[in-house]
């Protein structure tokens, strides 16, 4: 083999080797690209990012867009957090003015009572101070609805045991069952789930108030708990009027009656609340009824967090 025989032979061989030192140039040059960028993002979500470079390479533009990007994100957090902030204040200057005069109301039909009327005014003062509780109920309800809505109010879920929330329910609205003749009963449970202990005991009292209303004198109503691995299902169990296959979907929804309860009392908010609440925890609601079959409401909580 001649010496020109070996040159193609060594071209090639160059031209491998210039290609090896090329691609071995480009990944050290995206390693340290994605490292800086690695850098940047971690000091992007740690709150320290500050922009380095001023010059017209394309991890200066990238640092130039990163920068413009977080300080819109921050102000857009500012201003979300001054908006709640006015919620806040908005709603709990709604919820000061409006109890001093409904509770005046409420103390002078209360006076109004106790004093020597016309037969035809008792009537009347008695309409009152009904309607007068049915509006501070209403503007209550309003005012925790919307404090859920707009994240006024945060759930704190913590592990904890079911019973004591079940016997301050029960002994909550045991009163009014017993005024209706309704025999309200609650099984044992050792039970535990990650709950929030006062809003969930809210949404377990309206599924209970519900119960006791739309279920006659001399009915029932059972509050029992189930355990499984990833939930903790309590029933409220009734022998009351039942709903309907198709309204079953509609009655979670907010401000929904029933044409076949509208002469009851309510505004439709307590089953769209106590669904609001339990989706804040990771946890559902479904319900199992039919007409004039009673029903059977069941929460679902986290059994984790």
């Amino acid at each position: 083999m001649n010496e020109w025989s070996l040159v193609p032979l060594a071209v090639a061989l160059a031209s491998i080797f210039l290609c090896a030192v090329v691609v071995l140039l480009e990944h050290r040059k995206t390693q340290k690209i994605m490292h800086t960028l690695n850098q940047m993002l971690d000091s992007a979500l740690d709150g320290s990012f500050t922009e380095h470079r001023f010059d017209e390479s394309l991890l200066s533009s990238v640092e130039c867009r990163l920068n413009r990007y977080l300080t819109a994100s921050a102000v857009s957090a500012r201003n979300l957090t001054a908006e709640k902030e006015k919620i806040k204040e908005l709603l709990a200057d709604i919820s000061h003015q409006t109890k001093t005069p409904i509770a005046n109301i409420l103390l002078y039909a209360q006076l109004l009572e106790e004093q020597e009327l016309p037969e035809e005014s008792i009537d009347c003062v008695a309409a009152l101070r009904e309607q007068a509780e049915k509006l501070s109920f209403l503007i209550a309800s309003l005012v925790k609805l919307s404090r859920l809505e707009t994240g006024v109010f945060t759930l704190h879920p913590v592990s904890q045991a079911i019973t004591p929330m079940l016997e301050e329910a029960a002994g909550q609205l045991a009163p009014k069952a017993a005024q209706k003749e309704i025999r309200l009963t609650t099984n044992p449970t050792e039970a535990d789930a990650v709950f929030d202990y006062k809003w969930t005991a809210e949404a377990l009292c309206n599924l209970m108030d519900n119960a006791i209303k739309y279920t006659p004198p001399g009915g029932s109503i059972q509050i029992s708990v189930q355990k499984y691995d990833l939930f903790c299902r309590i029933d409220v169990a009734d022998t009351g009027i039942g709903i309907s296959e198709a309204e079953q979907a509609k009655v979670f929804s907010r401000f929904y009656r029933s044409p076949s309860v509208s002469e009851q009392d309510g505004v439709g908010i307590g089953l769209y609340l106590t669904r609001r609440i339990l989706a804040g925890q990771s946890g559902y609601i479904k319900v199992a009824s039919s007409l004039g079959g009673g029903s059977v409401f069941s929460m679902f909580l986290p059994r984790k967090a």
